[in-house]
């Protein structure tokens, strides 16, 4: 059964996408996509990006590796399951383990060491299988934390059995193959290299997660394979997917860029993994569409003419569709979907793979590449590589410093806070920053600090804050998680968005085996670089460093904002 879908949008909205449905069909463009054919989007490298058509039908036909590596995990008895990767790596798996309740699977996507910490001391090393996903085998953070539980692991079982607790999943080829053979793996296995990470749903970068949670992966696909189906018609009003990619293209060419996400209960993670489907894809080359998930709700007519929304839950959700006709009477678009059941989350994952796709040609942009995510990695790099030399990180000064906190930000952008500023304090100079969101804006706050649950809801408290003083669409993320995530977006894109990045000492810190640097090495080094990178772009972005006691520090803040 097909997850149902309906949509509501004012009359000039809806206009403009008849038309768009219209020239689609003249143009046959969803037959062209499953053609290959480059030319719906920028006629670049897309041809090369389209696995993630053929995915789920593939997996279907190759279902025995899933099978035996579940029965493989349920006779070898592991108590937990540690999957260790970022962004498209992590995401699905995430929401797989939240969706089905799997409480013993694991996700490790930060570089704080508290998490880290605080991760394993909830495990036993010897009974847990860890997962090492990472598409090339280079990215920085697998690769720290593989050296790191590597090596844990073998100080209890022995370097030679350690391995026997390891499975990769990699593209052939890589980096990770080579190391995961050197070091005995139990498994080995592998993507499909035309497939992007954030396409990578119902390839084995989602599908090994499933099977080590004792998922039906068969079912699974083939539920997903209902919507892939439904996605291949070439009418484009009955294509699922193609309308959807064309209200979100033409909200956005209409100034409604902020994708604004509630999804029930149930399936609440489903908008982590939206968010870095939609961000890093459609944010590039100074345009995008901002996914803004987690939000609390405010009155309909409390938000900007900025917002298309989407609603989302399992069937007999009255408060959802009462939420939904709420904001589309306010003269919102808006679009309701409601799956059959939980069991059928892969073809919400196809249809909004799809969704994106299209929503990319109307931009006139390429989905599939992520370049300003890269330009952080660089940046990133290039302060753990000087520590590597130095032993230690570049100086740097903040602009203002008073007991437990510091403030950074351009030479340029400090000076104008400090002229802005009714005096100068800490609350005033963020009151200063924050005074710069103007309509059409939005607000990230981007906290490099452990993401648990206190953090979460101090963080929460502040987003809330600013969404009801200013009524901006309001983005919280932690890194370094978001920079594999909505980082493209915020850098790439459209310059209305106003940042606030919360850094910190750290209590502890973990080192790195093999390596001068440490977790706190690292995460200041990706905080640093991110953070300078949204300089370079002109963003009106303002650091605040906290001291060790985050909780302290942040609760300090929230009372300041």
């Amino acid at each position: 059964m097909l997850n149902s879908f309906k949509y509501s949008l004012p009359s000039e909205l809806d206009l403009s996408v008849r038309s768009a449905i219209e020239v689609w069909n003249d143009d046959d463009r969803t037959s062209r996509i499953w053609a290959r054919d480059a030319s719906v989007w920028t006629g670049d490298d897309e041809a090369n990006w389209l696995g993630w058509l053929d995915i789920v039908h593939e997996e279907l036909a190759d279902l025995d590796k899933y099978r035996e590596l579940t029965a493989d995990i349920e006779t070898a008895g592991f108590s937990d399951v540690l999957l260790m990767g970022m962004g498209g790596s992590s995401l699905c798996p995430e929401v797989l383990a939240m969706t089905f309740g799997k409480s013993n699977f694991h996700i490790l996507d930060s570089t704080v060491p508290a998490q880290i910490r605080d991760l394993e001391n909830r495990l036993d090393l010897t009974k847990t299988l860890f997962i090492v996903a990472s598409k090339s085998g280079s990215t920085l953070e697998p690769n720290c934390f593989k050296q790191y539980f590597f090596e844990r692991v073998a100080e209890k079982v022995g370097r030679e059995n350690a391995g026997k607790q390891f499975i990769a999943i990699t593209d052939p080829g890589s980096k990770m193959e080579k190391v995961a053979k050197e070091d005995g793996f139990r498994h080995i296995l592998y993507g499909k290299p035309s497939i992007g990470g954030r396409f990578s749903a119902m390839s084995a970068f989602g599908m090994t997660a499933a099977a080590t949670m004792g998922l039906d992966v068969g079912d699974f696909l083939s539920n997903a394979a209902e919507m892939v189906d439904a996605c291949k018609s070439p009418t484009t009003s009955d294509n699922p997917g193609a309308v959807l990619g064309l209200i979100l293209g033409v909200c956005h060419a209409q100034g409604r860029d902020k994708l604004t996400i509630f999804a029930s209960p149930e399936i609440h993670d489903l908008g982590a993994w939206l968010e870095q489907l939609v961000a890093e894809s459609t944010g590039k080359l100074g345009v995008a569409i901002i996914p803004v998930d987690r939000e609390a709700e405010v009155p309909p007519e409390k938000y900007g003419d900025d917002r298309v929304f989407a609603y989302l839950s399992l069937p007999g959700n009255a408060e959802m569709d009462e939420r939904f006709d709420a904001v589309t009477a306010a003269g919102h678009p808006a679009v309701r979907i409601e799956m059959a059941g939980v069991e059928n989350l892969g073809q919400e994952f196809f249809r909004w793979e799809f969704a994106t796709a299209v929503a990319g040609s109307v931009m006139e942009i390429n989905p599939f590449n992520q370049p300003d995510v890269e330009s952080a990695k660089i940046e990133a790099r290039k302060l753990t590589d000087e520590y590597e030399q130095t032993g230690k990180l570049p100086d740097e000064a903040p602009f203002f410093e008073s007991e437990g906190i510091a403030l950074y930000s351009s030479k340029e952008y400090a000076s104008k806070l400090t002229d802005l500023a009714e005096e100068q304090t800490a609350a005033a100079l963020i009151d200063a920053h924050l005074s710069q969101i103007g309509p059409g804006d939005y607000f990230g706050l981007l906290g490099y600090i452990e993401m648990n649950l206190e953090n979460q809801e101090v963080m929460q408290w502040i987003r809330t804050s600013v969404l009801e003083r200013f009524e901006c669409a309001t983005c919280l993320g932690f890194g370094p998680r978001f920079l594999h995530s909505t980082g493209q977006a915020y850098k790439g894109g459209g310059n209305n968005g106003v940042f606030l990045q919360i850094t910190s000492d750290d209590a502890v810190d973990i080192a790195v085996p093999g390596q001068k640097y440490t977790f706190g090495v690292v995460k200041a080094a990706q905080a640093r670089g991110d953070f300078q990178v949204l300089l370079d772009r002109g963003r009106r972005a303002l650091r605040v460093h906290l001291s060790a006691d985050v909780a302290g520090g942040l609760n300090e803040l929230a009372v300041i904002i």
